[in-house]
């Protein structure tokens, strides 16, 4: 018998989702988070769940190196790099955040000069070697390194993507300094063997700076677990799973974790109700991460973390500061504000009674009666609704002049239509800035506070399908689950397609598959979900390659990923694919700009129980201050499958609720989810 548990550490909850491998039962659980040791949460879940930890295999989602770059707490680290390019992170792409800010604040350097080393090492463009490192070079360089007493060291020399000798070298005399051995390395030529100076050094830094942040947690995690037969694989950015080995190494490939399980949760409770076409949004305590699905997770390298340009393959989403402890403000002009700020897991939301003062969108739900105190977590955590009028009564002080009173409830309302306006223009930039058309898409709402907006939202955009999953306060956990092993492997060659040797591409792919192979047979799970039909044992695990390349027409910036046909037909697949893009095609020399392979070893096969009802269906009735009638309330666990609520009502289950609106119906489908749709009467008032 085995367990398996996937966890999620969120800014305000840790959640918890339990399968049993043999029963196939599923089971829930949130707790509040703990920031500043998060591994005391997971204790405490893991206990409160009374689990056996000796066959359990943990999946996990950390926001621990995420946190870290967010709140500038890295370690002290030292960049070693070619003489005259220290200032390169500092100077960056002189690109301007804000770009009619005439007077913007100069944001500090990841690393500050002072801890900048430089060697004289050089290659060129092409990779020759113009000058070496020797061994009085190489001790002068220990020495300084010694006396600048770093924890972690980020080596960065340019064109180490066509030769890593120098890097390599300098690795091994850090590793044998008895003063450096125990330094934290990230070496560039391992972390992203990739062009771009300035991406690539930055991506290698914060390697290096969350590192031992990320290795000194998931030991304290490892060491309070105690002896256990089972595992502890992590959640990367990329949506696959990874050993906490291989985690602590590669701290930069978990800036998404959590983030990247809920897309994966979406992903998997849609396929279960027959859906492909999905925009997701993940509302949680802290965030609201939105994307967007054709079937497949879309991906990107060129994501930035709090400024920060990260170049590793990460799942394709935006994410803005609008969550339900988003805090409520009024400002000098006497505009209502909410967000990015947060009141977090402490002291919380006002009506959490943690101590909590400022208003938040949670409290406004609260005051609107969306959320009911005694129903909050399944009946496990009592909010104290006085304590929310009070915060927003704030606000609507505020608010209010000598010519208007502004009411608590319209302060209310007023702070959670801000929210949406945040939420409906993060998803139009998945969406309508991307050339597609709401519309063709279900809105798939999660995270514990997703389902108290997702008609409003829908609505928004002009949407009438939605999708609210079961358990959707813990989807994130649930892609834990359903996630499959990953590593993801890339290098820059820049020739032209036409100087290309067709043996030697397919010689560098091979490399770059073996190098991911290996690191997937050391860094995947030793245990995952297994099918009905599956032997648990001596069963070979599927796995599948996929091979891209970035192509570019000679003298361009960027480039295009495809999916790669051959050396023969990629110059035919890019001029289609720039044309279809751009609206034109060029007379002009095609160039490989980077290959990519991800190796994906599908190990687990999570499927989502059949629906069945573990409640009796009760129909109870709740007053909302801003209705002349009560609204129905529903449990949503003594649902049957077909059965059909019409809104306006409140449904609630132990991770989460859901608003459904006046004009939108709901239907409970086989894989308990719940699927809404604007009725064709309100469609036409609209």
């Amino acid at each position: 018998m085995a367990k398996f548990l996937g966890i999620d550490t969120g800014g305000t909850f840790t959640d918890f989702i339990l399968f049993d491998d043999v029963s196939r039962a599923v089971r829930t659980h949130k707790v509040l988070s703990t920031p500043g040791a998060p591994e005391e949460a997971i204790l405490q879940g893991i206990a409160e769940l009374e689990i056996d930890s000796r066959d359990l295999t943990i999946i996990h989602g950390s926001t621990v190196a995420t946190n870290a770059v967010l709140e500038g707490k890295g370690v002290r680290t030292a960049y070693i790099t070619n003489r005259g390019l220290a200032d390169v992170l500092s100077i960056g792409r002189q690109a301007r955040e804000e770009l009619y800010d005439l007077t913007p604040v100069k944001k500090p350097p990841l690393i500050e000069r002072a801890l900048c080393v430089e060697v004289d090492s050089r290659l060129s463009a092409k990779g020759e070697c113009l000058q070496q490192l020797d061994e009085k070079a190489v001790s002068e360089l220990m020495t300084q390194l010694v006396e600048l007493e770093p924890e972690a060291i980020a080596i960065n020399l340019l064109f180490s993507f066509f030769d890593d000798s120098e890097e390599l070298k300098i690795e091994q005399a850090i590793l044998d300094n008895h003063k450096l051995k125990s330094c934290f390395i990230s070496r560039s030529s391992d972390v992203l063997p990739e062009y771009r100076e300035f991406e690539r050094g930055m991506t290698t830094t914060l390697n290096a700076v969350v590192g031992p942040l990320m290795q000194g947690y998931l030991k304290r995690l490892e060491q309070s677990l105690g002896d256990r037969r089972g595992s502890l694989s992590i959640m990367q950015s990329s949506g696959g799973i990874t050993s906490a080995g291989q985690a602590g190494h590669y701290p930069t490939n978990l800036l998404l974790s959590g983030p990247a399980g809920g897309l994966r949760g979406a992903q998997t409770v849609a396929a279960a109700s027959g859906i492909t076409k999905i925009l997701s949004f993940d509302m949680g305590g802290t965030s609201t991460d939105v994307s967007i699905i054709d079937k497949e997770i879309g991906f990107t390298t060129g994501a930035t973390i709090a400024g920060y340009p990260v170049a590793v393959p990460m799942v394709d989403m935006h994410t803005i500061g609008a969550g339900g402890g988003s805090i409520a403000a009024v400002d000098a002009g006497g505009l209502l504000l909410v967000g990015p700020e947060s009141a977090g897991a402490d002291p919380g939301p006002a009506c959490y009674g943690r101590g909590g003062k400022l208003p938040t969108v949670t409290d406004a739900n609260v005051v609107l009666g969306r959320l009911l105190p005694q129903s909050f977590l399944g009946g496990n955590m009592q909010l104290d609704k006085s304590a929310a009028i009070t915060a927003v009564q704030s606000i609507a002080g505020a608010l209010s002049s000598d010519e208007k009173t502004v009411t608590v409830e319209q302060a209310a309302q007023g702070i959670i239509d801000i929210v949406n306006d945040h939420m409906v223009r993060a998803l139009h930039v998945m969406s309508v800035e991307r050339g597609e058309d709401p519309e063709d898409y279900t809105l798939v709402s999660f995270g514990g506070a997703g389902g108290l907006h997702v008609c409003a939202l829908a609505e928004e955009l002009e949407m009438t399908e939605a999708l609210v999953p079961v358990d959707a306060g813990v989807l994130s956990a649930l892609g834990m689950l359903a996630a499959d092993a990953s590593r993801e492997r890339s290098r820059t060659i820049n020739r032209r397609v036409k100087e290309c040797d067709a043996g030697d591409i397919e010689q560098l792919f091979s490399e770059l598959v073996e190098q991911a192979g290996e690191e997937l047979s050391t860094g995947s799970s030793s245990g995952h979900p297994q099918s009905d039909a599956e032997e648990s044992d001596g069963v070979e695990k599927e796995v599948q390659i996929r091979l891209t390349a970035d192509v570019r027409y000679l003298g361009q910036s960027h480039a295009l990923d495809l999916p790669w046909e051959g050396l023969q037909g990629i110059e035919s697949v890019f001029h289609k694919k720039h044309a279809d893009s751009y609206g034109h095609r060029l007379d002009v020399d095609v160039e490989l700009v980077n290959l990519r392979v991800r190796v994906v070893e599908r190990q687990q096969t999570f499927d989502l129980p059949q629906w069945s009802p573990i409640a009796a269906f009760e129909e109870k009735f709740v007053h909302m201050p801003d209705r002349k009638t009560p609204v129905v309330l529903i449990d949503r666990m003594g649902l049957e499958t077909g059965q059909k609520i019409r809104g306006p009502a409140l449904i609630t289950e132990a991770s989460s609720t859901t608003w459904l609106a006046e004009g939108w119906d709901a239907v409970v489908d086989g894989a308990g989810n719940l699927r809404l749709r604007l009725v064709q009467d309100a469609i036409r008032c609209r």
